[in-house]
């Protein structure tokens, strides 16, 4: 009798999993922090983040750490894209990864992008909406962060 494998779609594993994004801040300068940003093991883009000032609103990068990260709706927000939450942010609020290519674009929040030069991150908009499509159906989402 010839069994038929059943097929194994990669929408079929996210329905599962959870989705695993490592920040790895490798580039520390006086106006900003730039990482690299790894999906599940592999290298997927570039960060732009505040430099870190002890954790203070609106002037300073997040503690390194683990964080859970929910997809937040345009609906509840003035970005009117789908963007991410970081959530249980020691003393903060409101942590978002979002569109932006400059330290001027964050109050706090981590910013993606394709190319990076000193205090930029390029091509951002088409990075982060590859980032959301790729997220796809993850209900689970963990974000840590690091610092090299």
């Amino acid at each position: 009798m010839l069994l038929k494998a059943k097929m194994v779609t990669k929408r079929n594993i996210e329905d599962r999993a959870k989705a695993n994004l490592l920040l790895i801040r490798d580039d520390f300068s006086d106006k900003s922090t730039l990482g690299k940003l790894y999906f599940d093991g592999e290298f997927y883009g570039h960060t732009l983040e505040l430099t870190w000032n002890h954790n203070k609103k609106g002037i300073s990068c997040i503690p390194k750490g683990v964080y859970e990260v929910k997809k937040r709706s345009v609906k509840s927000s003035k970005y009117k894209y789908e963007h991410l939450h970081i959530l249980n942010v020691p003393d903060r609020k409101m942590i978002l990864m979002h569109i932006g290519n400059y330290p001027k674009n964050s109050k706090g929040c981590i910013l993606l992008g394709n190319t990076r030069s000193l205090n930029f991150v390029g091509d951002s908009r088409k990075a982060f909406y590859k980032l959301m499509y790729d997220l796809g159906s993850f209900d689970e989402i963990e974000l840590i962060i690091k610092n090299r």
